[in-house]
């Protein structure tokens, strides 16, 4: 299967007809059917019914070429990537995260780094499930994780980054959104998010409140949705303060509890380049130096 091949099914698939799919993609059309016949003898069924009128997708083409999409916009991208490596950088670095807002400070390290390393490469990967899986299959370098899920995995070398705390997430127009602290009898009456991918630390504090019998709960799948639903006042939440992207739509309030999150870089054990152990060094060093920025 080759990709002027995946490329004419994609524009058959648009527009069911072959002279015109072949006219958008600049060849004749008898070079651009003699291609689909090879793709569809390579895969082993109808792709395309063919009619007087044209060409239908069979229930099989149908589902073939949805994945057939997804998998050119990928390899569309990977090109993207590739050229822009080899027009700059000798070696890269992959940074995988659940989201931006976990390494708050990796933009400015990237800056940092950049200075000392030009030709190096610092790629951030957002995965926000399966990033441990990736990672432990050498498809990135660095991984943002909890001290707790990584103390019995072999071949990884862990590098402390910073603690986090457990914070209340309000409206900014909500009454707790005022105070310094909250604690569990703030909670009194309200509902609370839950759920959503919550680390253990996190979810034994909803268990907690919970188990108390004074507040209500709504289970929220993700921590995007969660965030929807408190701006559309359907409750509050508690997060991990390395969720905060600190853009100040909402008020994050420190949690009165013991529950904390020690937050760490993983990398794998055998990787002793010198530019991953100076952007590591950036990397925690600024969180070192940031003595009053709320974790």
């Amino acid at each position: 299967m080759t990709t002027k091949q995946i490329d004419y099914c994609i524009e058959l698939s648009r527009t069911l007809n072959f002279s015109r799919a072949a006219e958008n993609q600049f060849v004749s059309q008898p070079t651009f059917s003699y291609q689909i016949r090879l793709l569809e003898e390579e895969v082993g069924f109808e792709i395309f019914s063919r009619s007087g009128r044209g060409a239908a997708l069979t229930p099989a083409g149908a589902q073939f070429v949805r994945f057939l999409t997804g998998m050119r916009e990928e390899l569309k991208q990977a090109v993207e990537q590739g050229q822009n490596f080899s027009a700059r950088y000798k070696d890269g670095i992959s940074v995988s995260m659940m989201t931006r807002e976990a390494v708050c400070f990796l933009p400015e390290a990237m800056r940092l780094f950049e200075k000392e390393y030009p030709h190096v490469q610092i790629l951030p990967k957002f995965e926000y499930t399966g990033g441990m899986d990736g990672f432990l299959k050498n498809e990135t370098d660095v991984l943002f994780a909890l001290k707790e899920e990584t103390r019995l995995i072999p071949g990884i070398a862990g590098h402390d980054l910073f603690v986090s705390r457990v914070y209340l997430i309000a409206r900014r127009e909500d009454p707790l959104a005022s105070r310094n602290r909250i604690t569990e009898e703030d909670l009194t009456g309200r509902t609370l998010m839950v759920g959503g991918g919550s680390p253990p630390a996190l979810r034994a504090v909803q268990r907690r409140l919970i188990s108390t019998g004074k507040i209500a709960y709504f289970n929220s799948p993700d921590h995007d949705t969660t965030l929807t639903n408190v701006a559309a006042e359907r409750g509050v939440c508690l997060a991990p303060g390395f969720l905060n992207d600190h853009s100040g739509q909402f008020a994050w309030i420190p949690f009165d509890c013991p529950e904390t999150f020690s937050c760490v870089l993983c990398t794998h054990r055998e990787d002793r380049r010198a530019s991953l152990s100076a952007f590591l060094e950036i990397l925690t060093t600024l969180y070192r130096k940031a003595v009053a920025f709320p974790l």
